[in-house]
Parts: C-alpha cells; structure tokens; sequence
C-alpha cells in the first residue's frame, strides 16, 4: 500500500513535472526551473528562522539561523536538482528544517549550474563554501556537510576532493537520495521504475550528460561511487526503498564500509526521491529529519 508521503509527492508531480523534455527527449532546463521554484514556492521557514544573504568566498549564498542556534556549529548544505536545477530557495526550508533540528546553523549555496556551467563547477563551489567558513573562524570538527539528490552526491564528492587536496575535513556529511553514480548502472534504475514517480533513467542520464560535458561519467568527483572512499568522515545516508536511485545509496554505503570508513544506512519504506522535502506535512518527513539531525549532534 503506497505511503501518504508517496501519494502527495505523486500528485505534486502531476502539477508541476520536474523534468520538462522535448519530443527528442532533450530536456527544456529553463522549463525544467520554472518547475522546481514552482513545485517548492509554498514551502515555509521554520518559526524564527533569521535569514542573511552572504558572499561565501564568491558563491552566493545564505546564512539561515534559528532561535538559539549554536553559532559555532554549522551546516554546508548542497541543494538538489540534478546539477541544472534548484536553488537557495527551492531548498531553503528543508536545510532551515534539518540545522534547526540539530541546533546549528546552516549555510546554503547557490553552486554554478549546468550547462551553463558544467563540471567540476558544483565541485569548485562547494570547496570554496567550505573555506569561507574556515575563513571565517569555524572548526571543521565543527562543520557538517550535506545535501539531497545531486547535492547528497556533491557532499561526498566534496569530502574527497578535500581529502585528495590534504585539507582538513569537516567532522560529519548527511546525505539523502545521494545521486553517486552518473553512469546509472545500478539495478534499482529498472527494477524500481515503475515505483518511482519522481526520478527516470532516460531524463537522469540526460541531465549527466549537461553536466558533464563530455567528462567521464565514472570520474570520482562527478560519480563519488567510482572513487577512493577511505579516510572520510562518518556519514550518514536516508533512501527511500521505492525510488530508482535506491542502489546509489546502498552501493556507496558498501563501498565506504569496504575501505573502512563509518558510515549509516537507513532506508525508509515505501518513500522517493527526498521524501524529507514534505515537512512538516507528513510524519515520515519529520522523523527523518530528527534523525538527520541526531547524527549531526553526536557526531560534531
């Protein structure tokens, strides 16, 4: 029996389809934006949630600070959207949701989008956001970073950038629906097709390809599950069972186990692609955020 939180994320979709195509299976990424600020533009801030524009190190982006926030603590948050899609604000409240769950702060980006800017762009920014908030006087024991969909992938391919370049790594990364494998290999993109109403192989593949641009689809930075995954912090990844990017998930969370890293795996039944999204209107959505936000305080 689908789930409610399933249910009201099918019928979003029939209002407003993220990913609008041509008839050559082309995908209008203009369209495709109007869709996700529109699909989003009713999700509310937390009570008493103080937002502040600021210039991370030339990316654009947003201090969000709730009541009692613990200055010293904060959370890099990597929106969604397959890498040409989503914004601050399509993914403002759910960042605001998790940091005030866990007490902290959050720092959302406006990484570069393809194909405007295609990869390592999201890479670059990411990085870049991560040393202003070293820049800025945050330990990064003290730093968490995390993201959903393409941002749960960038997270991870963060962390390795940043272990590559001997830099010091931040103390935990969230991840939910980690989209880790641009070359869609993994089985679930067929056998959990007809479940998922959000995320096809056919529209993911072109989206990898607008932000690849030519790159191989298997670079660890582009796909973190073709990568080196030793030496990085614990992490902690939310999938939902009923979701074509399902084997993203448990494929990495392996991989990392296999090189001796710490990482946690919770699927959520019956749930898609960032279920988390639909809080506060659907109780699945607001456990996993609790749980989001326990692993963040016991880990920094």
């Amino acid at each position: 029996m689908p789930s409610e939180a399933h249910e009201i994320i099918k019928a979003m979709l029939h209002e407003s389809p993220l990913f609008v195509t041509s008839e050559d299976g082309v995908i209008d990424v203009q369209a495709a934006r109007r869709a996700m600020e529109a699909s989003t533009a009713t999700s509310q801030l937390p009570e008493g949630i103080r937002v502040e524009p600021v210039d991370a190190a030339g990316v654009p982006a947003e201090w969000l600070s709730g009541p009692g926030a613990d200055a010293s603590r904060v959370l890099l948050y990597l929106h969604g959207g397959g890498y040409m899609i989503g914004s601050i604000a399509s993914h403002r409240a759910l960042a605001a949701r998790i940091a005030e769950s866990a007490g902290m702060r959050a720092l959302i980006i406006d990484y570069r989008l393809a194909p405007e800017h295609p990869f390592p762009a999201a890479v670059e920014d990411a990085i870049a956001a991560y040393g202003f908030l070293l820049e800025q006087g945050i330990a990064p024991e003290r730093i968490a970073i995390g993201g959903d969909s393409a941002g749960g992938g960038l997270t991870i391919a963060a962390l390795i950038a940043l272990r590559d370049a001997g830099r010091p790594l931040p103390g935990a990364a969230i991840a939910l629906s980690p989209w880790t494998d641009l070359a869609g290999t993994g089985e679930s993109m067929t056998t959990r097709a007809e479940a998922d109403p959000m995320v096809q192989r056919d529209p993911l593949l072109a989206s990898a390809a607008l932000y690849l641009d030519g790159a191989d689809a298997r670079t660890p930075t582009a796909s973190p599950l073709y990568a080196d995954l030793g030496g990085l912090p614990p992490i902690y990844i939310q999938v939902g069972t009923a979701e074509t990017l399902l084997d993203d998930s448990t494929r990495i969370a392996a991989r990392i186990r296999a090189a001796g890293g710490a990482v946690e795996l919770e699927t959520f039944e019956d749930l898609i692609h960032v279920f988390q999204a639909l809080a506060p209107h659907v109780p699945e959505s607001l456990e996993a955020i609790e749980k989001l936000a326990a692993f963040v305080k016991r880990s920094l």
